[in-house]
């Protein structure tokens, strides 16, 4: 990609040469000069495209970055000066103007006389025939303004897409560091309610003790691969998600109604990993309790470019709705800001005594 970058730099760099140099021959043939291929093969030409190179150039390369930008304006302003002083002596444009009168007649004639019939005065350096006092060459000192602009709003343009990649980049790097900062709280937080859950059942030797460590195993591992990446098959979420169920329902008494269901084809799917988790940790823990009946709902529909999550338990202490609202919230919803960002909707309502929250990802 650098490669084909740089070759592109040349090539765009050759061809805008090309033209310029061309436009200047027309000019200077239209103005009376020599043609276009006597201008083409004389040394005044190369002399004028040597001058011009080396100041765009000179200035690109070495003055802009090396002075200007580190803030050396009195030195950066001096040599440009120079330059301006140096072509204003030199007079590059007129001597490629000048060509024809110079080119046209061959060394063993005499140059013809003047229209009085007396021969050609020989006027002194930096005059020009039909003008009186010093000439000023200002095509040349125009072209010279010309081609230093030309090179200063170049490099702008380089340093402002320099700074604007930097931006970027660092933007990126600010978002992974975020979101392996929240993942660090997400999977702490998740593995230690398990673990509680488990020692519960050990404590009362529940039967069902072996499978809970085997769930919880297969949980772990699929946390541990899914840590470093920003998306997963939605298969394995799912078997997450059912297993992290599934040791929940060990400690759930029979006041407690669970609906849980999972609707759709979940094969060729991605999905942020553990993004459900936190709405799911707090329905067990909040929305149960042991002395009054309780229903807890969690569902998940899949279908071609949405998938759907929704659940919904009963509030039974209005305090704990605040809570709710605390870390692991907050930073799921940095995590779809970060990963879905315009591809998510997120609904939280507490009304008529319920927690209920609907969130769709849009996967196309």
């Amino acid at each position: 990609m650098m490669k084909s970058s740089a070759t592109l730099k040349v090539f765009t760099h050759i061809i805008a040469w090309l033209l310029f140099f061309t436009l200047i021959l027309g000019v200077t043939t239209s103005m009376g000069g020599a043609t276009f291929a006597r201008q083409l093969t004389s040394l005044n030409f190369y002399i004028f495209c040597f001058v011009y190179l080396f100041i765009f150039y000179c200035n690109s390369e070495v003055l802009f970055p090396w002075l200007y930008l580190q803030k050396k304006f009195v030195l950066y302003f001096s040599i440009i000066g120079a330059l301006f002083v140096a072509v204003y002596f030199l007079t590059p444009f007129d001597n490629l103007l000048s060509h024809t009168n110079i080119t046209e007649f061959r060394p063993h004639h005499p140059p013809p006389p003047d229209s009085i019939g007396q021969p050609p005065m020989h006027l002194p350096p930096g005059e020009r025939p039909g003008r009186r006092g010093p000439f000023i060459d200002t095509n040349s000192l125009i072209i010279f303004l010309l081609v230093w602009l030309a090179s200063v709003a170049l490099q702008i343009l380089k340093e402002w897409r320099n700074s604007q990649q930097r931006a970027i980049i660092a933007e990126s790097d600010k978002k992974t560091a975020e979101l392996a900062f929240l993942k660090a709280h997400i999977n702490p937080h998740f593995l230690f309610n398990t673990l509680n859950n488990i020692y519960s059942l050990a404590i009362i030797k529940h039967e069902q003790t072996a499978v809970s460590i085997l769930k919880l195993s297969n949980i772990m591992r699929y946390v541990t691969e899914s840590v470093a990446i920003d998306f997963i098959a939605l298969e394995s979420e799912v078997e997450c998600i059912a297993d992290y169920v599934d040791l929940q329902k060990l400690r759930l008494n029979k006041k407690v109604y669970l609906d849980f269901s999972i609707t759709g084809n979940t094969q060729n799917k991605v999905i942020a990993p553990l993004i459900l988790m936190t709405f799911i940790e707090n329905i067990f823990k909040y929305g149960i309790s042991n002395h009054l009946q309780s229903t807890i709902i969690i569902k998940l529909f899949i279908e071609a470019s949405t998938i759907t999550f929704y659940c919904q338990n009963k509030i039974f202490n209005a305090g704990f709705v605040y809570d709710r609202e605390g870390l692991g919230i907050t930073n799921t919803k940095r995590r779809l800001e970060f990963l879905y960002p315009g591809k998510h909707s997120l609904n939280i309502d507490t009304g008529n005594g319920l927690y209920t929250v609907q969130l769709t990802l849009h996967t196309e």
